[in-house]
């Protein structure tokens, strides 16, 4: 029985070790992690994450060839192969701070490996991590090898939150990059044989290390760039009473640009596509390719601009205004299906607000206050590093209140932000929604969930991202 264990229990290996062992019933799989309240839930009946049709995966298989662990030392020594998902956070501090990847957590992982290993292994790089990572690696576990030959092997994460186990049954592409020697390509063989059991082998692609590296920071910065294009044109569109749902529809009918990743937002999150990008700007100044590194700091730039742009849009459409006022959240994650926040823009737009003096009422379906108040309170790529790491016990913002209803959000309040395209958003009792709050009424649509006309018929004032504007906002300045 082939054994594999998984380092790391966060959004990337607990669902891709689940599969692995839903898929591969002979392969013995234990995903383990240093902290113990994260192990108690995988092996609880909520667990950590929420990841539409991860529950049943998880109970199908936890206890028979998928274990959860805290003892870390013990499973990656009995591992034949070892995949490594730890935190790659942005750095905040020393050389390349705010842009390059801090690789603390995956340089005590090897040596770790290293130190326990009495069988020779093959080391997955799971997390996303900077090119050439794989080399220090090597070099980390070479100089510890007490004779073990290790195989290090670079197979990033194509999985996209809300879709992740969809995307774990049935791929786009599945890559695996190694080093060019029969060793390195004995260890491809190796893991492709684990995938082929479900995927079909086509969609196996097979690289060198550094193909597989740079290929996933390029794959995050195109989608992310794409958001970013699309986002622009929403604001040209609002100036010119352009419909961008009308334009984005009319160009992802273009073959050869298609229709993904083309809704224009209140902003992209998550916990790839800034960190992936800043990433990739760093490695392209260390070599010396400033133009390059500037193109991609746009793409950062724009969606910076765009929920500055949000909350300069509400602030200006509420008379100069928020002071004192309650405004509405609805929606924390950063997408729906998911209760992650990393990098969500809903961070931006209510510390814009709070920093106008609003009072913030906030309501999402999947995250918890406790979240909340750690995002709203954590400095920007603190999030990224373990919590014991993070302040234990995070300010709460007083002009902030949590609940766990949409009404109860809007109740009272002047205005209503919408900054997570919830499917519940749509249905709401918008004629209740507004009976119950103070007048003039004001919807600002970040995700383009309602119908805008049809809440305009009931009396609000709705402001929708890159929508012919409401005759209220027309005299209104975008920026303030």
């Amino acid at each position: 029985m082939v054994k594999i264990c998984c380092i790391g229990a966060g959004y990337v290996g607990g669902p891709t070790m689940a599969v692995i062992a839903l898929k591969c019933p002979k392969v013995q799989v234990s995903v383990v992690d240093i902290s113990t309240p994260r192990i108690t839930a995988w092996n609880s009946e909520h667990l950590p994450i929420y990841e539409p049709g991860l529950d049943d995966v998880v109970k199908q298989c936890r206890g028979k060839n998928l274990f959860f662990s805290n003892d870390v030392e013990k499973l990656v020594a009995e591992a034949d192969i070892v995949f490594v998902s730890v935190n790659t956070p942005t750095k905040t501090q020393g050389l390349g701070a705010g842009k390059a990847a801090d690789l603390t957590y995956w340089e005590s992982a090897a040596r770790m490996i290293a130190d326990v290993s009495k069988s020779d292994k093959i080391v997955v790089e799971k997390s996303t991590v900077p090119v050439k990572t794989a080399e220090a690696i090597e070099r980390i576990l070479t100089h510890n090898n007490k004779g073990i030959n290790f195989q290090i092997l670079s197979n990033p994460e194509f999985l996209a939150e809300g879709t992740a186990i969809q995307d774990l049954f049935n791929p786009d592409r599945v890559l695996i990059g190694g080093r060019e020697t029969p060793g390195g390509q004995k260890a491809i063989a190796t893991l492709r044989d684990v995938y082929a059991h479900w995927v079909p082998v086509e969609k196996i692609i097979c690289t060198n290390l550094w193909s597989a590296e740079l290929s996933k920071l390029a794959a995050n910065a195109f989608l992310a760039q794409r958001i970013s294009s699309v986002n622009a044109m929403s604001a040209l569109c609002e100036a010119t009473g352009a419909d961008v749902t009308q334009v984005s529809h009319a160009v992802g009918k273009d073959t050869r640009i298609g229709p993904k990743f083309l809704n224009a937002s209140v902003g992209f999150g998550g916990s790839c596509f800034q960190k992936d990008i800043l990433n990739l700007v760093y490695i392209c100044e260390c070599h010396g390719l400033a133009e390059v590194a500037n193109y991609w700091k746009q793409v950062i730039k724009i969606n910076d601009y765009q929920k500055t742009r949000f909350v300069n849009r509400i602030v200006s459409s509420m008379f100069n205004t928020v002071s004192g006022k309650k405004i509405a959240i609805l929606g924390f994650a950063f997408k729906k299906d998911t209760g992650d926040t990393r990098e969500t823009p809903a961070i931006d737009v209510c510390k814009g607000l709070i920093g106008d003096k609003a009072k913030i009422s906030i309501y999402d379906p999947q995250v918890q206050e406790e979240q909340i108040t750690r995002d709203l309170s954590l400095k920007k790529f603190d999030w990224d590093h373990p919590a014991h790491l993070q302040p234990m016990n995070p300010t709460s913002v007083k002009e902030v209140t949590c609940v766990r209803d949409a009404y109860e959000a809007t109740k009272g309040a002047h205005g209503i932000c919408i900054l997570t395209e919830w499917d519940a958003f749509k249905s709401l009792d918008y004629q209740k929604i507004f009976d119950g709050m103070e007048k003039p009424a004001f919807v600002f649509d970040g995700r383009n969930v309602v119908d805008a006309e049809k809440l305009r018929k009931i009396g609000f004032i709705v402001y929708a991202i890159g929508k012919p504007l409401d005759a209220w906002l027309k005299d209104m300045p975008a920026v303030a």
